[in-house]
Protein backbone atom coordinates (compact mmCIF):
# COMPACT_ATOMS: atom_id res chain seq x y z
CA UNK A 1 0.00 0.00 0.00
CA UNK A 2 1.11 3.59 -0.63
CA UNK A 3 -0.22 7.13 -0.31
CA UNK A 4 -0.33 10.23 -2.50
CA UNK A 5 -1.29 13.53 -0.88
CA UNK A 6 -2.53 16.34 -3.11
CA UNK A 7 -2.79 20.05 -2.57
CA UNK A 8 -6.19 21.27 -3.80
CA UNK A 9 -6.13 24.80 -5.25
CA UNK A 10 -3.85 25.00 -8.26
CA UNK A 11 -3.04 21.28 -8.19
CA UNK A 12 -6.29 19.33 -8.55
CA UNK A 13 -8.69 22.18 -9.22
CA UNK A 14 -8.44 25.60 -10.83
CA UNK A 15 -10.34 27.62 -8.22
CA UNK A 16 -8.97 31.11 -8.84
CA UNK A 17 -12.04 32.44 -10.67
CA UNK A 18 -14.50 31.68 -7.89
CA UNK A 19 -12.10 32.90 -5.20
CA UNK A 20 -11.53 36.11 -7.14
CA UNK A 21 -15.27 36.58 -7.60
CA UNK A 22 -15.80 36.20 -3.84
CA UNK A 23 -13.01 38.67 -3.05
CA UNK A 24 -14.39 41.26 -5.45
CA UNK A 25 -17.97 40.89 -4.22
CA UNK A 26 -16.65 41.58 -0.73
CA UNK A 27 -14.61 44.60 -1.78
CA UNK A 28 -17.58 45.98 -3.70
CA UNK A 29 -19.80 45.57 -0.65
CA UNK A 30 -17.41 47.82 1.25
CA UNK A 31 -17.29 50.29 -1.65
CA UNK A 32 -13.68 49.49 -2.53
CA UNK A 33 -12.12 48.94 -5.96
CA UNK A 34 -11.87 45.36 -7.19
CA UNK A 35 -8.69 43.40 -7.93
CA UNK A 36 -7.58 41.51 -11.03
CA UNK A 37 -7.80 37.73 -11.31
CA UNK A 38 -4.06 37.58 -12.01
CA UNK A 39 -3.44 39.18 -8.61
CA UNK A 40 -5.71 36.71 -6.85
CA UNK A 41 -3.83 33.82 -8.46
CA UNK A 42 -0.63 35.10 -6.89
CA UNK A 43 -2.20 35.34 -3.42
CA UNK A 44 -3.73 31.86 -3.20
CA UNK A 45 -2.11 29.34 -0.87
CA UNK A 46 -2.18 30.75 2.65
CA UNK A 47 -5.89 30.35 3.30
CA UNK A 48 -8.81 32.66 2.56
CA UNK A 49 -8.24 34.92 5.58
CA UNK A 50 -4.72 35.81 4.49
CA UNK A 51 -5.84 36.25 0.89
CA UNK A 52 -8.68 38.62 1.78
CA UNK A 53 -6.36 40.72 3.92
CA UNK A 54 -3.88 40.90 1.06
CA UNK A 55 -6.58 42.02 -1.37
CA UNK A 56 -7.91 44.57 1.11
CA UNK A 57 -4.47 46.08 1.68
CA UNK A 58 -3.96 46.28 -2.09
CA UNK A 59 -6.95 48.56 -2.66
CA UNK A 60 -7.80 50.21 0.66
CA UNK A 61 -4.73 52.40 0.91
CA UNK A 62 -4.88 54.51 4.08
CA UNK A 63 -8.41 53.51 5.02
CA UNK A 64 -9.21 53.76 8.71
CA UNK A 65 -9.61 50.90 11.20
CA UNK A 66 -12.09 48.18 10.26
CA UNK A 67 -13.81 45.34 12.02
CA UNK A 68 -12.10 42.45 10.30
CA UNK A 69 -14.62 39.93 11.61
CA UNK A 70 -17.33 41.75 9.64
CA UNK A 71 -15.21 41.76 6.49
CA UNK A 72 -14.55 38.02 6.76
CA UNK A 73 -18.20 37.32 7.48
CA UNK A 74 -19.00 39.05 4.21
CA UNK A 75 -16.30 37.14 2.33
CA UNK A 76 -17.37 33.81 3.80
CA UNK A 77 -20.96 34.43 2.73
CA UNK A 78 -19.89 35.24 -0.81
CA UNK A 79 -17.52 32.29 -0.97
CA UNK A 80 -20.21 29.93 0.33
CA UNK A 81 -22.28 31.04 -2.66
CA UNK A 82 -19.43 30.84 -5.18
CA UNK A 83 -17.49 27.75 -4.03
CA UNK A 84 -17.67 25.01 -6.62
CA UNK A 85 -19.45 27.16 -9.21
CA UNK A 86 -16.54 28.42 -11.31
CA UNK A 87 -13.78 25.96 -10.42
CA UNK A 88 -12.77 23.13 -12.72
CA UNK A 89 -10.60 20.01 -12.37
CA UNK A 90 -7.33 20.25 -14.26
CA UNK A 91 -6.82 17.82 -17.16
CA UNK A 92 -6.27 14.15 -16.21
CA UNK A 93 -7.25 14.66 -12.55
CA UNK A 94 -10.41 12.55 -12.52
CA UNK A 95 -8.90 9.67 -14.49
CA UNK A 96 -5.72 9.69 -12.42
CA UNK A 97 -7.57 9.52 -9.11
CA UNK A 98 -9.51 6.54 -10.43
CA UNK A 99 -6.34 4.87 -11.70
CA UNK A 100 -4.61 5.31 -8.34
CA UNK A 101 -7.60 3.83 -6.55
CA UNK A 102 -7.51 0.88 -8.94
CA UNK A 103 -3.89 0.26 -7.97
CA UNK A 104 -4.74 0.30 -4.28
CA UNK A 105 -2.96 3.63 -3.67
CA UNK A 106 -4.50 5.71 -0.90
CA UNK A 107 -5.35 9.30 -1.77
CA UNK A 108 -5.57 12.39 0.44
CA UNK A 109 -6.09 16.13 0.12
CA UNK A 110 -3.96 18.47 2.22
CA UNK A 111 -5.03 22.09 1.77
CA UNK A 112 -4.97 25.36 3.69
CA UNK A 113 -8.56 26.06 2.61
CA UNK A 114 -11.12 26.00 5.43
CA UNK A 115 -12.96 22.71 5.77
CA UNK A 116 -16.45 23.93 4.89
CA UNK A 117 -15.21 25.29 1.59
CA UNK A 118 -13.05 22.25 0.86
CA UNK A 119 -16.00 19.93 1.40
CA UNK A 120 -18.35 21.98 -0.74
CA UNK A 121 -15.93 22.20 -3.64
CA UNK A 122 -15.17 18.48 -3.57
CA UNK A 123 -18.91 17.71 -3.52
CA UNK A 124 -19.53 20.11 -6.39
CA UNK A 125 -17.14 18.12 -8.57
CA UNK A 126 -18.23 14.69 -7.37
CA UNK A 127 -14.90 14.11 -5.62
CA UNK A 128 -16.07 13.67 -2.03
CA UNK A 129 -15.62 9.88 -2.26
CA UNK A 130 -12.29 10.04 -4.10
CA UNK A 131 -10.09 10.47 -1.03
CA UNK A 132 -9.27 8.37 2.01
CA UNK A 133 -8.56 11.50 4.06
CA UNK A 134 -9.06 15.26 3.71
CA UNK A 135 -6.95 17.68 5.75
CA UNK A 136 -8.12 21.29 5.58
CA UNK A 137 -6.63 24.48 6.97
CA UNK A 138 -8.71 24.23 10.14
CA UNK A 139 -8.55 20.46 10.68
CA UNK A 140 -5.64 20.92 13.11
CA UNK A 141 -4.36 23.93 15.09
CA UNK A 142 -1.66 24.38 12.41
CA UNK A 143 -1.62 24.27 8.62
CA UNK A 144 0.97 24.12 5.83
CA UNK A 145 3.92 24.67 5.95
CA UNK A 146 3.84 23.00 9.37
CA UNK A 147 4.79 19.34 8.74
CA UNK A 148 2.30 18.21 11.38
CA UNK A 149 -0.43 18.21 8.74
CA UNK A 150 1.49 15.60 6.75
CA UNK A 151 2.50 13.60 9.84
CA UNK A 152 -1.16 13.38 10.85
CA UNK A 153 -2.16 12.41 7.33
CA UNK A 154 0.44 9.64 7.25
CA UNK A 155 -0.79 8.40 10.61
CA UNK A 156 -4.45 8.62 9.62
CA UNK A 157 -3.80 6.62 6.45
CA UNK A 158 -1.40 4.22 8.23
CA UNK A 159 1.42 4.89 5.79
CA UNK A 160 5.16 5.49 6.15
CA UNK A 161 6.81 8.62 4.78
CA UNK A 162 9.00 6.48 2.50
CA UNK A 163 5.88 5.14 0.76
CA UNK A 164 4.20 8.52 0.33
CA UNK A 165 4.28 11.32 -2.21
CA UNK A 166 3.10 14.90 -1.88
CA UNK A 167 1.93 16.67 -5.05
CA UNK A 168 1.50 20.44 -5.03
CA UNK A 169 1.95 23.61 -6.99
CA UNK A 170 3.69 26.05 -4.63
CA UNK A 171 6.79 26.66 -2.55
CA UNK A 172 4.59 26.19 0.53
CA UNK A 173 3.83 22.64 -0.61
CA UNK A 174 7.51 21.89 -1.24
CA UNK A 175 8.50 23.33 2.13
CA UNK A 176 5.86 21.27 3.94
CA UNK A 177 6.86 18.01 2.26
CA UNK A 178 10.55 18.64 2.86
CA UNK A 179 9.95 19.28 6.57
CA UNK A 180 7.97 16.04 6.83
CA UNK A 181 10.54 13.96 4.98
CA UNK A 182 8.19 13.11 2.12
CA UNK A 183 8.99 13.20 -1.60
CA UNK A 184 7.43 16.17 -3.36
CA UNK A 185 6.45 16.47 -7.01
CA UNK A 186 5.00 19.68 -8.37
CA UNK A 187 2.89 20.87 -11.28
CA UNK A 188 3.91 24.05 -13.15
CA UNK A 189 0.43 25.41 -13.87
CA UNK A 190 -0.79 26.34 -10.39
CA UNK A 191 -0.54 29.27 -8.01
CA UNK A 192 3.02 29.88 -6.81
CA UNK A 193 2.84 33.61 -6.19
CA UNK A 194 3.90 34.32 -9.75
CA UNK A 195 7.18 32.41 -9.50
CA UNK A 196 8.26 29.30 -11.43
CA UNK A 197 7.80 26.20 -9.29
CA UNK A 198 11.25 24.94 -10.30
CA UNK A 199 12.75 27.63 -8.05
CA UNK A 200 11.22 25.93 -5.01
CA UNK A 201 13.24 22.78 -5.65
CA UNK A 202 10.67 19.97 -5.76
CA UNK A 203 11.99 16.47 -6.39
CA UNK A 204 10.32 16.51 -9.78
CA UNK A 205 8.17 18.83 -11.89
CA UNK A 206 5.43 17.01 -13.80
CA UNK A 207 3.41 18.46 -16.66
CA UNK A 208 0.24 16.57 -15.79
CA UNK A 209 -1.23 14.81 -12.77
CA UNK A 210 -1.29 11.50 -14.63
CA UNK A 211 2.51 11.32 -14.27
CA UNK A 212 1.98 10.64 -10.55
CA UNK A 213 1.21 7.02 -11.39
CA UNK A 214 4.87 6.54 -12.32
CA UNK A 215 5.88 7.10 -8.68
CA UNK A 216 3.98 3.98 -7.69
CA UNK A 217 5.47 1.87 -10.47
CA UNK A 218 8.95 1.90 -8.99
CA UNK A 219 10.32 4.83 -11.02
CA UNK A 220 10.88 7.33 -8.22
Amino acid sequence: MALVMFDLDGTLLDTASEIGESVNRTLTEFKLPTVELLQVREWIGHGTGWLMRRAWSEVAGSAGPIDWAIVMESFNTHYENCAGSLSRPYPDVIDTLAALAGRGVKRAVVTNKEGRFTEKILRSHGLEESFDMVVSGDTYPVKKPDPLVIYNCLHGCNQAAADALFVGDSSIDVETARAAGVACWAVPYGYNMGKPIEAAGPDRVIETIKDVIVFFEGEK
